[in-house]
């Protein structure tokens, strides 16, 4: 019988995937920044127009405004915590989902559902 399982991919902190992580979240930030000042247009030019229920366009527009700043609130924190952590560190990547052959007779216990798969600069090095 198979059954789908949980898959923790962890990636080791080189200066190359520190590199790209900074990157990737220093994009992040740019596209989330890009996004709270469009909603700020849109809400300048909704108001303009008094079509439209005052209140209730300031609270939506607040709302997803707000949103994005507790996202950009994250990425800065990621940015500093990827500053603090020294090379070599494992780094919790993503969550698949994989196929586990099991049988009768098989021991069942938590560790045949505990995988993991170790990363080091694009290439798998380890599973657990």
């Amino acid at each position: 019988m198979k059954i789908i399982q949980k898959v923790t991919v962890k990636q080791v902190l080189t200066e190359k995937s520190k590199q790209k992580l900074l990157h990737f979240y220093l994009e992040q930030r740019q596209q989330l920044q890009k996004e709270s000042d469009q909603l700020h247009f849109e809400q300048k030019k909704m108001e303009r127009k008094h079509k439209y229920n005052q209140d209730s366009v300031n609270d939506y527009f607040s709302r997803e405004i707000e949103v994005r700043q507790e996202k950009l609130k994250l990425i800065e924190f990621q940015v500093e915590q990827l500053e603090i952590l020294p090379l070599g560190s494992e780094i919790r990547e993503q969550e698949l989902e994989a196929l586990l052959d099991v049988a009768v007779g098989d021991t069942w216990n938590d560790s045949i559902f505990a995988k993991t798969i170790v990363v080091k600069d694009d290439v798998v090095i380890e599973i657990r």
